[in-house]
């Protein structure tokens, strides 16, 4: 029998006994709930829990055989401590137990919920959720800022990584691929902080994406023909706007049989290939070494025989082990990066090629990036929080020191509605790409009439 299951024993065998003969606890509180409130109860059956049970071994054991014993093992202790519990209060403190030994605590609520996006915790009393594109505030407390901790911590220890006050700010990811970053004293004032971007464990597919009329059918036709044609895609968009849930409807047309390498900071992509290795960069240690940045990982990527190369977010030198590989080589590489308009991405590759070390003329970094990038798709979240793709732009050529780019697809925004959200149509600007004899030399053929101008839908 392994020291857990003794533990459970032991622990079941102690909640039968109930309370000793002069009607008190073993740790001397008289039940019922004018003696404890219902935070200190569940506290109290909590560490009681903990006391009896050896939770290095609960790794071990299958999760919903566990969730059940220790359930059964939690209803005993219920009935020891507090008989008088109603059957809503009973089963709410069960549930908060559990959530408190093998989940998130009071976080475990919202990750349940489908329509929260995204969760932002501004210290321990002040919870907020981002739902249908509205923020608003929730009744979910931590106790207190050591309870606050112990969650983030238990979370970033999932991924190898940590946060204390030498290392105050960390990324990382939930199970289910939900990016969080957490950012604690004496950097965050008010106690830790946490925001949560949710990635649930049923990514949006394409299907969905056009029944939220994020796009049309006729630009998600040309984003696929783009993706099998290996052409080189950046998808730019400020935060929150669906950069990331675009990326990884996009790689769904990636066929089975290319080697995809992805470069992360905390891994959240979900492809569907069988062939992908997936790569992770790494923080320092508490002496400050051992990182291990994007670009590293872009440079040993390409020594990986990769058929494409996914990076999940440029934001700095990568950026230009980014543009070499795609102009040597390695097409239909995909990436994002924050920008508000297809003409601010260039501006931002620029920015982040000077970050690299490496003082290029203007005019060398422009080559660059129009003979490396063929394609920018541009997401923005709107006015009330819809989030549309607003351009399908082309990069052409250089003509003296200006990136020639032009739009094939766009969304026009035409006002806000009496909901204040804003609403608009689609449209063809009537250009047919250049890049169509790629197209067709894949064997992927378009209708003619596609880019004909004409709005496409109406939102």
């Amino acid at each position: 029998m392994s020291r857990l299951q003794r533990g459970l024993t032991g622990l079941t065998s102690y909640s039968r006994q109930g309370t000793s003969g002069t009607g008190m606890s073993n740790h001397g509180i008289a039940p019922g709930p004018a003696n404890k409130s219902f935070e200190e109860l569940k506290r109290h059956i909590h560490s009681k829990l903990v006391e009896k049970l050896d939770l290095s071994k609960v790794s071990d054991l299958a999760g919903d055989t566990l969730r059940r014993e220790i359930r059964l093992v939690v209803e005993r202790l219920c009935d020891t401590e507090n008989p008088l519990l109603n059957r809503m209060e009973r089963e709410r403190l069960i549930d908060e137990v559990l959530d408190e030994t093998f989940g998130f605590g009071p976080l475990e609520m919202l990750l349940k919920d489908p329509t929260i996006s995204d969760i932002l915790v501004n210290g321990p009393y002040t919870v907020y959720v981002e739902r249908r594109g509205k923020l608003e505030k929730t009744d979910v407390k931590f106790r207190d800022n050591d309870h606050l901790l112990q969650i983030i911590d238990r979370i970033v220890s999932k991924v190898g990584r940590r946060v204390d006050e030498t290392s105050p700010m960390v990324d990382a990811r939930l199970p289910d691929g939900s990016r969080v970053n957490a950012i604690i004293p004496p950097l965050a004032l008010d106690g830790p902080a946490m925001s949560i971007r949710r990635f649930g464990t049923n990514p949006l597919k394409l299907e969905d994406l056009l029944n939220y009329k994020a796009f049309t059918p006729e630009m998600a036709m040309l984003m696929e023909a783009a993706i099998k044609a290996r052409l080189n895609i950046i998808i730019s968009g400020g935060t929150g706007c669906g950069k990331t849930t675009l990326l990884n409807t996009l790689s769904a047309f990636i066929p089975n049989d290319e080697r995809i390498v992805t470069i992360e900071d905390a891994a959240e992509l979900q492809l569907q290939q069988e062939h992908v290795v997936r790569l992770e960069t790494r923080p320092p240690n508490i002496e400050g070494k051992g990182e291990v940045t994007t670009r590293d990982l872009v440079r040993n990527a390409l020594r990986m025989r990769p058929d494409r190369i996914i990076i999940g977010e440029c934001r700095g030198a990568e950026a230009l082990d980014m543009l070499q590989a795609m102009n040597t080589g390695h097409e239909g590489s995909l990436t994002t990066l924050h920008a508000n308009s297809p003409r601010d991405a260039q501006a931002r590759l620029e920015t982040m090629i000077m970050m690299a070390g490496f003082e290029l003329p203007v005019k060398a970094m422009r080559q660059q990036i129009s003979s490396a990038v063929d394609l920018i798709i541009q997401a923005n979240r709107l006015t009330g929080g819809p989030r549309k793709v607003t351009s399908i732009t082309e990069v052409l050529n250089m003509e003296q020191d200006v990136i020639i780019m032009q739009d094939i697809f766009r969304f026009r925004q035409l006002g806000v509605d009496q909901n204040g959200r804003a609403y608009g149509q689609f449209e063809a600007t009537g250009v047919r790409p250049s890049f169509m004899p790629r197209l067709e030399a894949k064997g992927i053929k378009l209708p003619s009439n596609m880019f004909q101008e004409r709005v496409l839908l109406r939102d």
